[in-house]
Parts: structure tokens; C-alpha cells; sequence
């Protein structure tokens, strides 16, 4: 008898942890902090912050103010030669994948530095430059000042840690920015273009 009531008691504590488990990770989605973040996004859109950014052409245009279209965000720093080089050929490629939607001002590219003391506009047009941008639908751009960068990395949930060795460790994503400007979706950075691109056109295509 003491061991049914052994093992009753067992199962029940078996079945109150996952319980417990199931709501402290939405229904199991949420293993991690980067992917509850993602569920977050996905549950609960975030707005775009009202942050001034300097382009590769030294334009200043406000983040908040890019409505009206769908946008495909990265963060980037220029001297990055590993997950940065990823992304920018991930992003090189859907300039040629989306490149009608793009030419008609429904799409925007926009590759934002989390280095802006050391990425200058120069920096930026370079490292376009460097994958190929032929020009059109893609923008590389930085905050103008450290309050603005803090509020991009809360808004987009970027993580930079510098790594002692003149660059970063940080965390990497394709973020989908809706024509409502809220931020609705994150990919993670080794998505292939091709799949990138074909979420990205069946949000367009709704």
C-alpha cells in the first residue's frame, strides 16, 4: 500500500512540475530567454522606437518614421568578419530575391551598427560596398548617440558585450518589422535567404 501511495504521490509531483513547466515557458515554447523573447515578439508586437539613425550617405531619418512598408532588420558592426558576414550575405541575397517589391518602396533592407563611434558613414557605405549593394532597398545605418543605441537594443532584445579584443560577442537575428512599424517576427541568422525572403513575401502577399 505505502508503495502506491509512493508512486501516486511521485506521478503527482511528476504532473504538478509539468504543469508549472508549461506555463513558465508558454506552453513549453519557451526554453530559453532568446526564444521566450522571440514568442514575446511574435504574441505581442513591439512598436519601433522614435530613434533618429545617420545613413551610409549621411542622411538622418527617424526608425519610427519607416512605416508604411515591411521591414527586414539586422544589427550589424562593420569589422565583424563572422555572424556580421553572414547576415550581409544573407541580406545581399534577398536585395536580389525581393528586388521588385523592394524597387517599389514595399520593402526596406536596413542594417543597423551597434558600433556607431567606429562606423561611420563611410564605414557603412563600405561595408555595402563589400556585399554587393547595388543601391537600391538597402540601408546601413547608426544611432547618433549612446541613449539611442541603448533603446534599440532593449526595443530589438540585442545583447553586445565587447570581447576584449577590439570587437564583440553578440546575439544575431533577422527581425520583421510590419507596415505598422511593430516589430513581428525574428529569424534566426542562419535562415537561408531563399526562406527569408519567401516569409517575407507571404507577409506582403496577405
Amino acid at each position: 500500500m505505502s508503495v502506491l501511495r509512493t508512486l501516486a504521490v511521485s506521478v503527482s509531483l511528476i504532473v504538478l512540475g509539468l504543469v508549472t513547466l508549461a506555463m513558465a515557458t508558454d506552453h513549453f515554447q519557451a526554453f530559453t530567454s532568446e526564444t521566450a523573447r522571440r514568442v514575446e515578439v511574435r504574441q505581442h508586437p513591439r512598436p519601433l522606437p522614435p530613434v533618429t539613425l545617420e545613413s551610409q550617405t549621411g542622411e538622418r531619418f527617424n526608425l519610427a518614421g519607416l512605416q508604411g512598408k515591411w521591414l527586414v532588420v539586422d544589427f550589424i558592426y562593420t569589422r565583424c568578419v563572422t555572424l556580421c558576414s553572414v547576415l550581409g550575405g544573407t541580406f545581399a541575397q534577398l536585395q536580389n530575391q525581393l528586388a521588385t517589391p523592394l524597387a517599389q518602396n514595399r520593402i526596406q533592407l536596413l542594417s543597423i551598427s551597434f558600433d556607431p563611434e567606429r562606423d561611420t558613414p563611410a564605414q557603412l557605405a563600405d561595408y555595402l560596398y563589400r556585399f554587393n549593394n547595388h543601391g537600391t532597398g538597402w540601408l546601413a545605418a547608426r544611432p547618433l548617440n549612446a541613449q539611442g543605441l541603448d533603446t534599440l537594443k532593449h526595443v530589438f532584445g540585442v545583447t553586445v558585450v565587447p570581447d576584449n579584443a577590439g570587437g564583440y560577442v553578440h546575439n544575431d537575428a533577422i527581425v520583421i518589422v510590419d507596415p505598422a512599424g511593430r516589430l513581428v517576427n525574428i529569424l534566426d541568422s542562419d535562415t537561408p535567404a531563399k526562406s527569408v525572403g519567401e516569409i517575407v513575401l507571404r507577409y506582403l502577399n496577405r
